[in-house]
């Protein structure tokens, strides 16, 4: 798999992509729930996608980690200092744990509450016993993780644009779909 030096394959674009649009609909049906009545089956349908739509990002993850080490990863023009390409490298690998861990989190607790993991149509299995206190503080350690998503994907979207308006390099571009090569002054 190759791909023009300044661009991201369009393979691995469409799954960055993807990827933000399944996050804001599992954010947004697990934020929106809270205004629906607990007796309405809406709210319940809601929780279960969000479940599914979680269990989609995970599986995507693996997907992702596959073409982006089958695929070419184009330099940032003009380059970065070292140390912002350290920082870039840390705030990848945050999001990717944060990718991953949340799902994860998702599938413990409800295993932990005894209820079925459902996956378009599909159930999987239990990854432990059902134990209340535990899928609580679970649920705790899910939604502050879930919190600092919030922070982790707004601070990735600020340096792009920062990276694209001020300091004029290729950052943004190489992830957009299109003929962009750089970013213009």
């Amino acid at each position: 798999m190759s791909t023009p030096d300044t661009r991201y394959h369009p393979l691995m674009m469409t799954m960055h992509w993807l990827t933000l649009v399944l996050l804001i609909a599992v954010y947004a049906l697990i934020e929106l729930r809270g205004w629906v009545p607990k007796t309405d089956p809406l709210r319940d349908a809601m929780k279960s996608w969000h479940n599914i739509l979680g269990l989609t990002v995970f599986c995507l993850v693996f997907v992702r980690l596959a073409v982006r080490n089958l695929t070419h990863t184009p330099p940032i023009q003009p380059p970065m200092p070292v140390w912002q390409d350290r920082l870039a490298h840390v705030m990848h690998i945050a999001l990717y744990v944060f990718l991953l861990a949340m799902p994860i989190l998702g599938w413990l607790i409800l295993s932990a509450k005894g209820q079925p993991i459902p996956f378009y149509g599909w159930e999987w299995p239990a990854l432990i016993g059902a134990d209340k206190a535990l899928a609580h503080t679970l649920q705790d350690i899910h939604e502050v993780i879930g919190n600092i998503g919030y922070f982790l994907i707004g601070l990735h979207a600020a340096a792009a644009i920062v990276h694209h308006k001020m300091m004029h390099d290729n950052t943004l571009t190489r992830m957009l779909p299109g003929r962009h090569s750089r970013a213009t002054p």
